[in-house]
């Protein structure tokens, strides 16, 4: 987007590698992550000011090992490689690696030695100190290549950490970017500050800046764009950036398609169409919705109605906005690097659709001003632009909606009723100050009627399982263990004030094996 300085993360399939990406966006250094076998063209053509080398599964001497040119490492760049990136760094230089003795897995202590504490690499770090880091490998240094110093080791790991100074070449043999390498965020600061020269210079003012000043230039001085606003935090946020970019000339659409949250449509009008004074078009779907699911029990099949009459109705609204060239969308930049193809565990996880998969004969420009951002990112960004802070630490909602936290069939009674159970819900949770620590919390509503007694009479309705978990990114997820009074005053309300339901049940299912949605 600019002539930024950037910092290239070289990705050998490591399941840290966006988590080293973070960890130097956090220190506020602009980084891309791209495949180990890009070519030193590109490379040379990004101009990037330092080199990282990620760790990954394989071993440096196997056939099939993913490998790069020794010439990368003539390039005249700081490069630091952690774990197989060290150990390929000192293949190709001239050193040894063998299989280790014994595996390194887990929790292990680097002592520093004399040329390590006067290193700037492990500047703050003293001779003799032992350094408490995460370590994950079966492969181990033997020797290291001319030029290079031991500055720190293991037992088990007698090369633990090495440099180069004079070609300010370094290699560690542990995972600075792990919450369990306490020190490891001083480790690349030292790298990026101390050895890259670099400055902390990547901030959401300044992509704001930039980021309007592209949107313009991409779109010209009359393209006109649509967005597919859900309310959502990606999709709320990338339409305030196009409205302070280009203002009247973005319409937002937002589909009501009678399977959301309580309070959903009124808050996305309050916001953007009263605050933020944006071209919002809402479209009343939910009898369309609801009719198409009628008599569908199938998770699947629901999904894939869901998913056919939301850009039916997307492509049916958009046909009545005159001149519109652009599509623009909430892509962010987990999703740009999980749809290319990398060797190892970070190899393509899913393909993404922010809209769908809109049909061809729409032909529109993508416009995709956060696909340089991670989640935290995007919620700096808003709070930079001015969104409220209950938008942009929502928690995360399925795309179809409550279909699937309603098992078996979806009617407009069954989801009036989980509607209202599900903001009990969010309500209590708020109120115990967890709302923002919980990945997300919600009400499934299942197929199950039991017996109760109110006021002394029998009933027969419908039990709610509630859910709430712990995970950073969706893909694994621990219960939380909520406060048995809080428990107690959700299924209290509920019980008393949603007719319909007269049991509630807590799942206490981690991912794996359960999945966070029921369906």
């Amino acid at each position: 987007m600019s002539s930024r300085s950037v910092v290239l993360i070289l990705d050998f399939g490591s399941q840290y590698t966006q988590l080293i990406a973070r960890r130097i966006r956090e220190l506020k250094v602009y980084c891309e992550i791209h495949p180990y076998n890009i070519s030193l063209e590109q490379i040379r053509l990004m101009n990037p000011r330092a080199l990282v080398l990620s760790g990954g599964p394989s071993s440096v001497y196997e056939a099939g090992a993913p490998l790069v040119s020794k010439e990368l490492f003539e390039l005249g760049l700081p490069t630091l490689g952690i774990c197989y990136g060290v150990q390929l760094m000192a293949k190709l230089l001239g050193g040894s690696v063998q299989p280790a003795d014994k595996r390194e897995y887990g929790r292990a202590h680097v002592k520093v030695n004399d040329a390590g504490a006067r290193s700037p690499l492990f500047h703050g770090l003293h001779a003799g100190e032992e350094l408490a880091v995460w370590m994950s490998h079966g492969d181990r240094l033997e020797a290291v290549p001319a030029g290079f110093t031991l500055i720190g080791e293991t037992p088990n790991a007698p090369h633990s950490a090495v440099a180069d100074e004079k070609r300010r070449l370094y290699g560690i043999q542990f995972h600075p970017e792990v919450a369990h390498t306490p020190r490891g965020g001083e480790i690349l600061s030292n790298f990026l500050f101390r050895v890259c020269d670099l400055a902390p210079t990547w901030t959401m003012a300044n992509f704001a800046e930039e980021a309007e000043v592209h949107i313009r230039s991409q779109v010209g001085e009359k393209g006109r764009v649509i967005l597919g606003l859900s309310g959502g935090v990606d999709s709320s946020v990338a339409a305030k950036l196009l409205l302070n970019a280009i203002g009247e000339r973005l319409t937002c659409i937002f589909v009501d398609n009678g399977l959301l949250r309580q309070g959903e449509r009124a808050g996305v009008e309050s916001l953007f169409a009263g605050a933020f004074k944006a071209d919002l078009h809402v479209v009343d779907a939910e009898e369309r919705f609801l009719a198409k699911l009628a008599g569908v029990t199938d998770p699947e099949q629901k999904r894939k109605i869901i998913g056919r009459e939301f850009i039916a109705v997307f492509d049916e609204e958009a046909k009545r906005i005159d001149g519109v060239e652009f599509l623009a969308q909430g892509t962010l930049y987990p999703d740009v690097i999980e749809s290319v193809s990398h060797k190892g565990p970070s190899a393509t996880i899913k393909s993404h659709h922010n809209v769908g998969g809109l049909p061809e004969t729409m032909k529109l420009k993508l416009v995709e001003p956060l696909r340089e951002l991670f989640k935290d990112e995007v919620r700096e960004l808003g709070a930079e632009l001015g969104l409220p802070r209950p938008v942009l630490w929502r928690q995360p909602f399925p795309g179809p909606g409550l279909a699937v936290r309603i098992l078996g069939e979806v009617t407009k009674e069954r989801c009036d009723i989980l509607r209202l159970a599900d903001a009990i819900i969010d309500e209590e949770i708020r109120a115990a100050g967890l709302y923002e620590s919980i990945w997300q919390s919600f009400g499934v509503l299942l197929p199950v009627k039991s017996v109760g007694v109110m006021g002394d009479l029998r009933t027969y309705a419908d039990a709610l399982a509630l859910r709430a978990v712990h995970s950073k990114d969706g893909m694994t997820a621990d219960w939380v263990p909520l406060p048995y009074e809080l428990l107690g005053t959700i299924s209290r309300r509920i019980v008393n004030e949603v007719r319909g339901i007269n049991r509630v049940v807590y799942d206490i299912t981690s991912k794996p094996p359960g999945t966070i949605e029921w369906e």
